[in-house]
């Protein structure tokens, strides 16, 4: 008997199973990237962070007040124009414009806030001269830039024309050199954004115009008209500080006032330090101590301290200059006047 052969399929080590995959994760979107507007709003959250921004001209402030909104104010609108100017020194007499920026806008009276469309004008002028060094230093404009150029009289006319009120930052230095370029600038009411505000009351830890941008959140490149010009009406349309009122509103009030150059005539030489410190000035030309008033409670609250602190209540007679916005600010004189104390 053959022995049988039987073949058995022997199963091998069984594998373990598979261990379960975890189900295949959703794919993450990529992080959005965030702009630069997106930080600097993170960054305001934290108080430990300022941040500015460069300021961006704006040429159309809105849509007017409705017409029941006008009717019911008896204030109305006023024409604003804002100038300013870069010259190739700081004599009026010597020295010639060779850049002027305007900006001219509708003011709601009531609000104070410029509505409307902005019209620009920006233009520069061959002063006939080589513009010295520290003018082209401070403004950045060059001999090239000027040279041919002739500032546009029939436009800037056409503009002043319109405006019942003219500001600029230091008045007191653009108005001279505008008025002896372009005479009807002398027909106009005029105020000074720098010296008719009381920036120190309100806060601002300086009157000047790159300054009280800086405290609004903004930056720009200053000493150039034309975006000067931006920055000071984008600084005169907010509130000044604490306050409800804006600056246009404080300019339009401040040139609808007369004020007073106080001259303290005769004044003794050892009241000199008094007077210094009262915010006198001396007149190195006239020989006397003066100062500026704002209004007419100012200049009698005035004239009774110097003749009880400087006079020491003997006689005297001081001189006394009023001055509206049609003469403030030029080189022109106001209306002179004596006052015995």
């Amino acid at each position: 008997m053959t022995q049988s052969s039987f073949e058995f399929d022997v199963p091998g080590p069984v594998a373990p199973a598979p261990a379960p995959q975890p189900a295949r994760a959703r794919r993450a979107a990529p992080p959005k990237a965030l702009t630069p507007e997106d930080m600097a709003r993170l960054l305001e959250q934290d108080a430990n962070y300022r941040v500015l921004r460069r300021l961006v001209p704006i040429t159309d402030y809105g849509p007017a007040p409705s017409a029941p909104e006008l009717l019911q104010s008896a204030a109305g609108t006023r024409n604003v124009l804002v100038l300013d100017t870069e010259t190739t020194g700081l004599s009026h007499q010597a020295d010639k414009i060779i850049e002027l920026a305007m900006l001219l806008v509708q003011v709601d009276v009531a609000s104070g806030m410029p509505f409307g469309p902005v019209d620009c004008f920006e233009g520069f002028e061959d002063p006939g001269m080589p513009i010295p060094a520290v003018a082209k230093e401070v403004t950045g404009i060059s001999d090239d830039m000027v040279k041919g150029q002739r500032l546009d009289d029939q436009q800037v006319a056409a503009m002043v024309a319109r405006a019942d009120l003219i500001v600029a930052h230091n008045a007191g230095f653009d108005r001279p050199f505008v008025e002896a370029r372009f005479p009807y600038f002398a027909q106009k009411a005029w105020a000074c954004s720098f010296a008719d505000i009381d920036w120190k009351a309100a806060g601002a830890g300086s009157s000047k115009l790159s300054a009280l941008a800086l405290d609004q959140g903004w930056f720009f490149d200053a000493h150039r008209a034309l975006v000067d010009c931006h920055a000071l009406l984008q600084v005169l349309s907010r509130p000044v500080g604490q306050g409800t009122t804006t600056g246009v509103n404080q300019l339009m009030l401040a040139a609808s006032r007369s004020s007073f150059k106080l001259r303290a005539t005769g004044a003794p030489f050892e009241a000199k330090d008094l007077l210094k410190a009262r915010g006198y000035r001396w007149d190195a030309d006239a020989k006397v101590w003066c100062c500026t008033l704002a209004d007419q409670a100012r200049l009698e609250s005035e004239l009774e301290w110097l003749k009880a602190t400087v006079y020491g209540r003997r006689h005297a007679r001081v001189e006394v200059e009023a001055m509206d916005s049609l003469v403030r600010y030029s080189a022109r004189a106001g209306v002179a006047s004596q006052r015995v104390l």
